[in-house]
């Protein structure tokens, strides 16, 4: 992409160069990156929140988000609706409002923990990784989407610069 493009984020970093014109602590290229990579996300959230908006019956985003974690979570096949509110950022309570619409689904089935009868562990039905296995191919063509506009080479450039700044701060 040409440097001479600009977008409503040029536009932002200047209004907050000018009102800083004297404040050494504003880094105009830092607020550039940040703004940008915030909106690309909010993007990507709406174009996901849209998609199931006019998806099919009541599967919801929730829903969605709630098998991914359960399907990509480090353990082998299974998890306690705690390790599920803590990997999906939702408190327990909700997490357990979301697994019961799940389980009324089919979708996740309920079970004790024969090693320790105070734990219930969550696993998902064959008919819960059915569903999850549609929307996250669904959900990749819209993150491809969203990064159409670079090549190869620069998605490469772009996963370095966003890893080096990732390791640095410990992530």
């Amino acid at each position: 992409m040409e440097d001479s493009v600009q977008d409503g984020v040029d536009q932002h970093v200047a209004r907050w160069a000018a009102f800083w014109r004297d404040e050494p602590a504003f880094a105009p290229e830092v607020e550039g990156a940040l703004v940008r990579m915030k909106q690309l996300l909010r993007w990507i959230e709406r174009a996901d929140a849209a998609e199931f908006a006019r998806g099919e019956g009541d599967f919801t985003l929730q829903d969605y988000k709630t098998l991914h974690v359960l399907m990509v979570q480090p353990w082998p096949t299974e998890a306690t609706p705690a390790q599920l509110a803590e990997a999906a950022n939702v408190t327990r309570a909700a997490m357990t409002s979301r697994l019961d619409r799940l389980e009324t689904a089919g979708l996740v089935t309920r079970a004790i923990d024969a090693g320790d009868r105070r734990r219930v562990l969550i696993r998902p039905t064959p008919q819960g990784r059915e569903m999850w296995n549609r929307y996250i191919f669904e959900g990749m063509a819209r993150d491809q989407a969203a990064l159409e506009a670079l090549s190869p080479e620069e998605l490469t450039q772009l996963n370095t610069m966003l890893r080096k700044i990732l390791v640095s701060l410990g992530e």
